[in-house]
């Protein structure tokens, strides 16, 4: 019974989130029925001190970067530099290759540890106009930002900085660079065969006479550009070029110059209690705020005649979308908290412990609590916390090094995570202004996908050794 209210409170969530009403109302309703359905006496101190202590943690973290990814977007839409890069684009690959254009400036930007959802407000705008001017349904849009930014360069290509690819170092005594071999052909199956189900998507779509869609129905659409000439390409492409270094250097520089924590003592009347900052924990955010700001400011000094005019209303828009965006996920994000505290969690997760092949176990294991959380970290992160003493254990004894347990882990995490409840979906969704009906089909194809690629890579490394 604790297993079909667990069961019962997702199928409810993604049912809602795909017929469009608002996760920020129904993730707490899910949340809450199913602790209802358990115990009654926990509903209260569940919601406050679970739920809502998740998501207002979640947004004290992250809701700048939200900000100021949608604000670097916006500029970069009203500046005219997407379309600059957009005409270039098209110069160097062609029209038809447009899904290819947005997929590898999607990956190269993820790739080079930008957020993932920076990586949606920043190339939405490219998309966009790249889409319209390929004549391109624009429901095919997330599918293809997703398959840039949320598979082989999250988690399968080694030595990506993403979070995913970070978290099952401190459990295998690993490094990002594990499993080279397995990663990269992982990363190239992904590519390969998500590349040409979009194309067979927008083959399928040219042939019906669908286009990018009817102008007067379509919502969010970035703004025409109103400026006299566009910029240089190479001018257009600096501001994300410097995003991407500066998140780097400031990675590396952030911990050198305040250390693993930062005490200082507020100026405030009487006798403050000094405020102790744990560096270590959100380095790698105020990297990427950091870099954020850097790209903003250069925006605005390269083309501050182009965004004068309109950088009132179009950062109005960038922060009531960035608002719901951070909002969306924060909910998320509680709902699977709640979840995972609950008793039906257990039964999923001892299930998972008895399928006997050490990989397949651990694969299954990371997608499913991805899955149910809607969260690749975050069930990754439960999923190896209660049991990679068991994959360790079960690995050695097989004689499966510990990059291979790392690669498969981090693969699987990205797996079955992005249902349609997932944090990324909805925001990748709310930030082009589409609907799960009209494009949830196409990124669910990928998600199957990036899921068989895990197995793929394990038959691989079972067939040849390669790690």
């Amino acid at each position: 019974m604790s297993f079909l209210i667990v069961l019962a409170a997702l199928s409810f969530l993604m049912f809602v989130a795909y017929r469009g009403y608002s996760v920020i109302l129904f993730a707490p309703i899910a949340a809450l029925g199913a602790v209802l359905l358990t115990d009654p006496s926990l509903v209260a101190p569940m919601f406050t001190g679970l739920f809502m202590e998740k998501m207002v943690g979640f947004l004290k973290l992250y809701f700048p970067v939200f900000l100021l990814g949608a604000v670097f977007g916006k500029l970069i839409e009203i500046s005219g530099f997407s379309k600059s890069i957009v005409a270039a684009t098209i110069r160097l690959f062609g029209a038809q290759r447009a899904m290819l254009s947005i997929a590898v400036v999607s990956g190269l930007l993820t790739y080079g540890g930008v957020s993932l959802f920076v990586v949606v407000f920043a190339v939405y705008p490219f998309a966009a106009e790249l889409f319209r001017q390929s004549d391109i349904p624009k429901r095919l849009i997330p599918a293809t930002l997703a398959l840039g930014g949320f598979t082989f360069t999250m988690d399968a290509l080694p030595g990506t900085p993403q979070i995913q690819n970070i978290i099952p170092t401190a459990f295998f005594g690993t490094d990002t660079w594990a499993a080279p071999v397995l990663g990269s052909l992982g990363g190239v199956f992904i590519l390969v065969v998500g590349m040409s189900y979009l194309e067979w998507r927008r083959r399928k779509a040219l042939a019906a006479g669908e286009g990018y869609g009817d102008p007067a129905t379509l919502i969010n659409e970035p703004a025409p550009f109103a400026g006299a000439r566009l910029a240089s390409a190479w001018i257009a492409i600096l501001p994300l070029v410097l995003v991407t270094v500066c998140n780097k250097l400031f990675t590396v520089l952030i911990p050198r110059y305040y250390g693993d924590s930062h005490e200082f003592v507020p100026a405030v009347m009487g006798t403050a209690a000094p405020v102790v900052q744990e560096v270590s924990k959100v380095a790698a955010i105020w990297a990427v705020q950091g870099a954020l700001l850097v790209g903003i400011l250069s925006v605005l000094v390269l083309a501050w005649k182009a965004v004068a005019h309109s950088f009132a209303e179009g950062t109005k828009s960038a922060i009531g979308g960035s608002l719901l965006a951070a909002m969306n996920t924060a909910s998320e994000y509680g709902f699977g908290a709640v979840i995972a505290a609950l008793p039906g969690f257990l039964v999923v997760a001892n299930a998972l412990s008895s399928i006997p092949d050490p990989l397949v176990n651990q694969a299954i294991t990371v997608t499913s609590l991805a899955g149910i959380t809607g969260s690749a970290s975050g069930g990754m992160s439960i999923a190896l916390a209660a049991m990679s003493e068991t994959f360790i254990a079960n690995g050695q004894a097989a004689g499966i090094p510990m990059e291979v347990l790392h690669r498969v882990a981090a693969m699987a995490s990205g797996g079955m995570d992005s249902l349609p409840h997932n944090g990324a979906v909805i925001t990748l969704l709310a930030v082009t202004g589409l609907t799960h009906r009209q494009s949830y089909k196409d990124i669910f194809a990928i998600t199957v996908i990036k899921t068989m690629a895990v197995f793929v890579v394990i038959g691989i490394f079972y067939a040849t050794g390669w790690v």
